[in-house]
C-alpha cells in the first residue's frame, strides 16, 4: 500500500482555503497532519465543529498540549469536547480561556471553576501575574486575598468594576495595606462610592480615613459620625465636617442638669 504525502503546500492551504477546501484537506489528510498543522488550520475563519472534531479524534493530535489548548479556546469546539479538556490546561490558559467571549459561556466557567481549584496553590507571584487580567468570576476570590502585591495587581486590572471592589471595601476581613492601596489609587481612590466605602470600613488605616473625610458629602458623614464600628477620632472629625455641634458627655450633662 502506498504512503499517502501531504502536499508540499499544505501550510499554505490550511492557513487559506476556504470552508469547502478545508473540508477536503481535512477529510483527506487530518491523519498526517502534525500539530503544528493542526494549529493553523484552527486559525483558519472556516473551521468548523465538525473539522474540530475530526482533528480531536486523530490520538498524535490530542495528545499534543498546544492543540487540546487552541480546541479549547475555539468558538467552534465541540463543547463537550472543549468540557472534557479543559481541566486539563495549565493556569494561565484557564485563566485567557476564562475571559475570551468568544468561548462558550458554559466553558469559560469551567475555566474558572478549574482555576479556582488551583487558586490556593499557587505562588504569590502567580496570583499577581493572575490578578492583573483574571475575568469577573476569579476577581470575586483575588479581591479577598491578604497580599499587597495582588491588590495592587488587581487594581489595574481592566476587567474590575466598582460593583467587583465593593465587597472588598466592605469586608471587615480585608487587610487594612490593601484597604490603604485602593484610597491611594489613581484609579478609584477618587470615586465617590469608593471613599464613602473605606471610611465606613474599620479596617481601614486612621491616617487614610481621616485623609477620607473631608472629602464626603453631609450625609455620608452623619452616617460615618454615628456609626458604631468606627472610632471616636473618626466620629469627632465627622461631626467637625459635617457642622454638627461636638457630643458633650452625659457626665457634663447630668452635672449641669443637677446643679
Amino acid at each position: 500500500m502506498e504512503t499517502q504525502v501531504p502536499p508540499p503546500d499544505l501550510d499554505e492551504r490550511l492557513r487559506s482555503a476556504a470552508e469547502e477546501e478545508l473540508s477536503a484537506l481535512v477529510a483527506e489528510h487530518a491523519a498526517l497532519l502534525e500539530p503544528r498543522q493542526a494549529r493553523l488550520l484552527l486559525r483558519n475563519p472556516f473551521v468548523t465543529t465538525q473539522m474540530v472534531a475530526r482533528l480531536a479524534s486523530e490520538r498524535r493530535l490530542a495528545a499534543a498540549y498546544e492543540v487540546r489548548r487552541d480546541v479549547v479556546s475555539h468558538p467552534a469546539a465541540p463543547r463537550v469536547l472543549a468540557l472534557d479538556w479543559v481541566g486539563g490546561l495549565f493556569w494561565p490558559d484557564l485563566a485567557r480561556v476564562g475571559r475570551d467571549p468568544r468561548v462558550h459561556p458554559a466553558v469559560r466557567r469551567a475555566a474558572d471553576l478549574a482555576l479556582l481549584d488551583r487558586l490556593p496553590g499557587l505562588a504569590i507571584g502567580e496570583r499577581t501575574a493572575l490578578a492583573r487580567s483574571a475575568g469577573a468570576g476569579v476577581i470575586a476570590h483575588l479581591r479577598h486575598d491578604p497580599a499587597l502585591r495582588v491588590t495592587l495587581a488587581l487594581l489595574d486590572n481592566p476587567r474590575l468594576t466598582e460593583g467587583l471592589l465593593m465587597p472588598l471595601l466592605a469586608s471587615e476581613r480585608a487587610a487594612p495595606a490593601c484597604l490603604a492601596a485602593v484610597a491611594a489609587s489613581r484609579r478609584w481612590g477618587a470615586r465617590a462610592g469608593v471613599r464613602s466605602a473605606l471610611a465606613r470600613n474599620p479596617r481601614t488605616p486612621l491616617a487614610t480615613v481621616l485623609g477620607i473625610l473631608p472629602t464626603l458629602r453631609k450625609t455620608e458623614l452623619r452616617a460615618v459620625s454615628v456609626d458604631p464600628r468606627l472610632g471616636e477620632a473618626v466620629h469627632r472629625r465627622a461631626r467637625l465636617l459635617s457642622g454638627e455641634a461636638p457630643e458633650r458627655s452625659h457626665r457634663v450633662d447630668r452635672t449641669r442638669a443637677g446643679g
